[in-house]
Protein backbone atom coordinates (compact mmCIF):
# COMPACT_ATOMS: atom_id res chain seq x y z
CA UNK A 1 0.00 0.00 0.00
CA UNK A 2 1.41 3.39 -1.04
CA UNK A 3 2.44 5.61 1.83
CA UNK A 4 2.19 2.84 4.40
CA UNK A 5 4.69 3.15 7.25
CA UNK A 6 7.36 0.55 7.94
CA UNK A 7 5.87 -0.50 11.31
CA UNK A 8 2.47 -1.04 9.72
CA UNK A 9 4.01 -3.11 6.94
CA UNK A 10 5.71 -5.34 9.48
CA UNK A 11 2.45 -5.67 11.40
CA UNK A 12 0.81 -6.92 8.19
CA UNK A 13 3.40 -9.72 8.08
CA UNK A 14 2.76 -10.51 11.74
CA UNK A 15 -1.02 -10.53 11.15
CA UNK A 16 -0.72 -13.03 8.29
CA UNK A 17 1.47 -15.36 10.33
CA UNK A 18 -0.85 -15.04 13.34
CA UNK A 19 -3.94 -15.92 11.33
CA UNK A 20 -2.36 -18.91 9.55
CA UNK A 21 -2.93 -22.48 10.76
CA UNK A 22 0.53 -23.61 9.61
CA UNK A 23 3.95 -22.02 9.03
CA UNK A 24 3.83 -19.36 6.30
CA UNK A 25 6.51 -19.44 3.62
CA UNK A 26 8.29 -16.38 2.28
CA UNK A 27 6.83 -17.14 -1.15
CA UNK A 28 3.30 -17.04 0.26
CA UNK A 29 4.04 -13.72 1.91
CA UNK A 30 5.42 -12.35 -1.36
CA UNK A 31 2.27 -13.43 -3.20
CA UNK A 32 0.00 -11.89 -0.57
CA UNK A 33 1.83 -8.65 0.18
CA UNK A 34 2.90 -5.94 -2.24
CA UNK A 35 6.52 -5.94 -1.07
CA UNK A 36 9.68 -6.44 -3.05
CA UNK A 37 11.65 -9.55 -2.13
CA UNK A 38 14.45 -7.46 -0.57
CA UNK A 39 11.96 -5.46 1.52
CA UNK A 40 10.17 -8.59 2.71
CA UNK A 41 13.41 -10.29 3.78
CA UNK A 42 14.55 -7.16 5.59
CA UNK A 43 11.30 -7.06 7.57
CA UNK A 44 11.43 -10.81 8.24
CA UNK A 45 14.95 -10.43 9.67
CA UNK A 46 13.83 -7.61 11.99
CA UNK A 47 10.83 -9.62 13.20
CA UNK A 48 12.92 -12.76 13.63
CA UNK A 49 15.71 -10.95 15.49
CA UNK A 50 13.12 -9.46 17.85
CA UNK A 51 11.68 -12.91 18.57
CA UNK A 52 8.20 -11.97 17.34
CA UNK A 53 8.41 -14.60 14.60
CA UNK A 54 10.54 -17.71 14.19
CA UNK A 55 11.84 -19.42 11.07
CA UNK A 56 11.06 -23.13 10.82
CA UNK A 57 13.57 -24.85 8.48
CA UNK A 58 11.95 -26.01 5.22
CA UNK A 59 8.51 -24.98 6.56
CA UNK A 60 8.17 -21.22 6.88
CA UNK A 61 7.55 -18.69 9.62
CA UNK A 62 5.51 -19.00 12.82
CA UNK A 63 4.93 -16.77 15.82
CA UNK A 64 8.09 -16.56 17.88
CA UNK A 65 9.02 -17.09 21.55
CA UNK A 66 8.75 -13.35 22.31
CA UNK A 67 4.96 -13.76 22.07
CA UNK A 68 5.01 -16.16 25.02
CA UNK A 69 7.22 -13.78 26.98
CA UNK A 70 4.88 -10.87 26.27
CA UNK A 71 1.92 -12.96 27.42
CA UNK A 72 3.72 -13.75 30.68
CA UNK A 73 4.60 -10.10 31.25
CA UNK A 74 1.01 -9.08 30.53
CA UNK A 75 -0.29 -11.51 33.17
CA UNK A 76 2.17 -10.09 35.70
CA UNK A 77 1.74 -6.38 35.04
CA UNK A 78 -1.72 -5.76 33.54
CA UNK A 79 -3.67 -3.60 36.01
CA UNK A 80 -7.03 -4.95 34.91
CA UNK A 81 -5.96 -8.59 35.31
CA UNK A 82 -4.38 -7.95 38.70
CA UNK A 83 -7.47 -6.13 39.95
CA UNK A 84 -9.82 -8.82 38.64
CA UNK A 85 -7.96 -12.00 39.59
CA UNK A 86 -8.99 -12.30 43.29
CA UNK A 87 -12.59 -11.31 42.60
CA UNK A 88 -12.83 -13.78 39.74
CA UNK A 89 -11.29 -16.60 41.77
CA UNK A 90 -13.83 -16.15 44.55
CA UNK A 91 -16.72 -15.85 42.08
CA UNK A 92 -15.72 -18.99 40.18
CA UNK A 93 -15.18 -20.97 43.38
CA UNK A 94 -18.44 -19.99 45.07
CA UNK A 95 -20.58 -20.49 41.96
CA UNK A 96 -18.74 -23.62 40.78
CA UNK A 97 -18.32 -22.03 37.39
CA UNK A 98 -15.79 -20.28 35.16
CA UNK A 99 -15.10 -16.56 35.53
CA UNK A 100 -13.85 -14.73 32.44
CA UNK A 101 -12.17 -11.38 31.91
CA UNK A 102 -12.46 -10.23 28.30
CA UNK A 103 -11.34 -7.31 26.17
CA UNK A 104 -12.14 -6.15 22.65
CA UNK A 105 -9.46 -6.64 20.03
CA UNK A 106 -10.25 -5.31 16.54
CA UNK A 107 -13.64 -6.81 15.61
CA UNK A 108 -13.49 -9.63 18.10
CA UNK A 109 -13.22 -10.29 21.82
CA UNK A 110 -10.37 -12.06 23.61
CA UNK A 111 -10.42 -13.75 26.98
CA UNK A 112 -7.38 -12.33 28.77
CA UNK A 113 -7.85 -14.15 32.08
CA UNK A 114 -9.86 -17.11 33.34
CA UNK A 115 -10.54 -18.59 36.78
CA UNK A 116 -12.18 -22.00 37.31
CA UNK A 117 -14.05 -23.22 40.37
CA UNK A 118 -12.97 -26.54 41.87
CA UNK A 119 -15.97 -28.35 40.40
CA UNK A 120 -16.34 -26.29 37.26
CA UNK A 121 -16.75 -27.68 33.79
CA UNK A 122 -14.18 -26.76 31.15
CA UNK A 123 -15.24 -23.71 29.17
CA UNK A 124 -14.64 -23.50 25.41
CA UNK A 125 -13.82 -19.82 25.86
CA UNK A 126 -10.19 -20.11 26.98
CA UNK A 127 -7.54 -17.45 27.48
CA UNK A 128 -6.26 -16.00 24.22
CA UNK A 129 -9.08 -17.41 22.10
CA UNK A 130 -10.83 -14.87 19.88
CA UNK A 131 -14.62 -14.85 19.72
CA UNK A 132 -17.07 -12.74 17.67
CA UNK A 133 -18.59 -9.67 19.26
CA UNK A 134 -22.15 -10.90 18.74
CA UNK A 135 -21.89 -14.32 20.41
CA UNK A 136 -21.87 -14.96 24.17
CA UNK A 137 -22.68 -12.62 27.05
CA UNK A 138 -19.03 -11.67 27.62
CA UNK A 139 -18.83 -10.37 24.04
CA UNK A 140 -22.32 -8.94 23.61
CA UNK A 141 -22.07 -6.70 26.67
CA UNK A 142 -19.02 -5.09 25.02
CA UNK A 143 -20.81 -4.83 21.66
CA UNK A 144 -23.73 -3.06 23.36
CA UNK A 145 -21.52 -0.09 24.25
CA UNK A 146 -19.93 0.40 20.82
CA UNK A 147 -21.05 3.23 18.56
CA UNK A 148 -23.87 2.82 16.06
CA UNK A 149 -21.58 2.96 13.02
CA UNK A 150 -19.50 0.04 14.29
CA UNK A 151 -22.60 -1.99 15.16
CA UNK A 152 -24.10 -1.33 11.72
CA UNK A 153 -20.88 -2.40 9.99
CA UNK A 154 -20.61 -5.62 11.97
CA UNK A 155 -24.27 -6.50 11.43
CA UNK A 156 -24.00 -5.84 7.69
CA UNK A 157 -21.01 -8.19 7.48
CA UNK A 158 -22.76 -11.09 9.28
CA UNK A 159 -26.54 -10.54 9.27
CA UNK A 160 -27.43 -14.23 9.56
CA UNK A 161 -25.15 -14.70 12.55
CA UNK A 162 -26.64 -11.73 14.38
CA UNK A 163 -30.16 -13.05 13.72
CA UNK A 164 -29.22 -16.58 14.83
CA UNK A 165 -28.29 -15.39 18.33
CA UNK A 166 -31.49 -13.40 18.75
CA UNK A 167 -30.13 -9.89 18.26
CA UNK A 168 -32.34 -9.11 15.26
CA UNK A 169 -32.58 -9.46 11.50
CA UNK A 170 -31.90 -5.82 10.62
CA UNK A 171 -29.50 -3.16 11.80
CA UNK A 172 -32.39 -1.33 13.46
CA UNK A 173 -33.46 -4.44 15.36
CA UNK A 174 -29.88 -5.18 16.42
CA UNK A 175 -29.36 -1.65 17.73
CA UNK A 176 -32.64 -1.90 19.68
CA UNK A 177 -31.58 -5.22 21.24
CA UNK A 178 -28.20 -3.82 22.22
CA UNK A 179 -29.81 -0.64 23.56
CA UNK A 180 -31.87 -2.82 25.93
CA UNK A 181 -28.74 -4.68 27.05
CA UNK A 182 -27.00 -1.36 27.66
CA UNK A 183 -30.01 -0.02 29.59
CA UNK A 184 -30.10 -2.99 31.97
CA UNK A 185 -26.30 -2.99 32.32
CA UNK A 186 -25.79 -6.75 31.98
CA UNK A 187 -26.37 -9.61 29.55
CA UNK A 188 -27.22 -13.29 29.84
CA UNK A 189 -26.97 -15.94 27.14
CA UNK A 190 -27.41 -19.70 26.98
CA UNK A 191 -25.22 -22.17 25.07
CA UNK A 192 -23.89 -19.61 22.58
CA UNK A 193 -20.28 -20.73 23.09
CA UNK A 194 -20.42 -23.87 25.24
CA UNK A 195 -23.34 -26.30 25.17
CA UNK A 196 -25.40 -26.61 28.34
CA UNK A 197 -24.20 -23.45 30.10
CA UNK A 198 -25.37 -19.93 30.88
CA UNK A 199 -23.13 -16.88 30.71
CA UNK A 200 -23.81 -13.67 32.66
CA UNK A 201 -21.66 -10.60 31.98
CA UNK A 202 -21.21 -7.03 33.19
CA UNK A 203 -19.26 -4.22 31.49
CA UNK A 204 -15.97 -2.64 32.54
CA UNK A 205 -15.17 0.93 31.52
CA UNK A 206 -12.01 2.97 31.07
CA UNK A 207 -11.35 6.28 32.81
CA UNK A 208 -13.17 8.16 30.04
CA UNK A 209 -16.31 6.03 30.20
CA UNK A 210 -15.49 4.00 27.11
CA UNK A 211 -16.05 0.25 27.13
CA UNK A 212 -12.88 -1.48 28.31
CA UNK A 213 -14.01 -5.09 28.55
CA UNK A 214 -16.28 -7.42 30.49
CA UNK A 215 -16.34 -9.59 33.57
CA UNK A 216 -18.53 -12.67 33.39
CA UNK A 217 -19.30 -16.02 34.94
CA UNK A 218 -20.37 -19.16 33.10
CA UNK A 219 -22.23 -21.91 34.94
CA UNK A 220 -23.99 -25.16 34.06
CA UNK A 221 -27.56 -24.44 33.00
CA UNK A 222 -29.05 -26.92 35.48
CA UNK A 223 -27.51 -24.93 38.33
CA UNK A 224 -29.27 -21.70 37.32
CA UNK A 225 -32.82 -21.74 38.61
CA UNK A 226 -35.06 -18.79 37.83
CA UNK A 227 -35.03 -17.82 41.50
CA UNK A 228 -31.23 -17.72 41.45
CA UNK A 229 -30.83 -15.78 38.21
CA UNK A 230 -31.24 -12.30 39.71
CA UNK A 231 -28.93 -13.18 42.60
CA UNK A 232 -26.21 -14.19 40.15
CA UNK A 233 -26.74 -11.10 38.00
CA UNK A 234 -26.39 -8.93 41.11
CA UNK A 235 -23.27 -10.85 42.09
CA UNK A 236 -21.58 -10.30 38.73
CA UNK A 237 -22.50 -6.61 38.78
CA UNK A 238 -21.08 -6.31 42.30
CA UNK A 239 -17.82 -8.01 41.27
CA UNK A 240 -17.50 -5.73 38.23
CA UNK A 241 -18.01 -2.76 40.55
CA UNK A 242 -15.15 -3.94 42.78
CA UNK A 243 -12.87 -4.17 39.74
CA UNK A 244 -13.86 -0.72 38.51
CA UNK A 245 -13.07 0.73 41.95
CA UNK A 246 -9.74 -1.10 42.09
CA UNK A 247 -8.56 0.39 38.80
CA UNK A 248 -9.74 3.88 39.68
CA UNK A 249 -13.12 3.99 37.93
CA UNK A 250 -15.30 3.88 41.04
Amino acid sequence: MAGESTPRKMLRILDLIEEATAPVTAETLLETLDFTRSTLYRYLKILTDSGLIAAMPDAGFTLGPRIAELDYRMRQTDTLINASRPVMAELAQSEKGVALLCRRYKDRVLCIHQERGSQAFRSNYTRGLARPLHRGAASRIILAYLNAATINRLQAAEPKEFAAVGLGSTATEVRASLRQIRKQGWDITQAQLTAGVFGIAAPLFDLHGGILGSLSVTIVADALLETDQQRLIDRVLFCAGIVRTAIGQG
